[in-house]
């Protein structure tokens, strides 16, 4: 099995930052693609950023230029750095991570973290 554990969530006032951390463990031989999705109430969850094993990023549109998506291979941990929060950023933030069990298949697994809310004020 793999864990998942976010970290770095809260409350912020409009126009702040803050730093998501997501540090996997457990039954690993090769992180691929790592990522963060949100889900604000009443809505779908979806994608913010992802970025592969070679370090190419992805982003949705509305955080482009505000968001920056990171990660550490030897600590196996992905990071989201948010800046110029705005009250519509708020939502659920969930890490997700593609992970090869084994090194003797090919096959992978997709794991999430359990969440951690981020709440931007007005």
């Amino acid at each position: 099995q793999v864990q998942l554990v976010e970290s770095g969530g809260g409350l912020v006032q409009a126009g702040g930052s803050l730093r998501l951390s997501c540090a996997a463990s457990g039954r690993i031989f090769r992180l691929n693609t790592m990522a963060w999705y949100c889900q604000a109430p009443g809505k779908q969850r979806e994608l913010v950023a992802s970025i592969t094993s070679g370090g190419s990023t992805n982003y949705a549109d509305s955080v482009k230029g505000r968001f920056t998506i990171s990660r550490d291979n030897a600590e196996n941990t992905v990071y989201l750095q948010m800046n110029s929060l705005k009250p519509e950023d708020t939502a659920v933030y969930y890490c997700y991570a593609d992970v090869r069990t084994a090194w003797n298949t090919v096959r992978t697994y997709g794991y999430w973290g359990q969440g951690t809310q981020v709440t931007v004020s007005p």
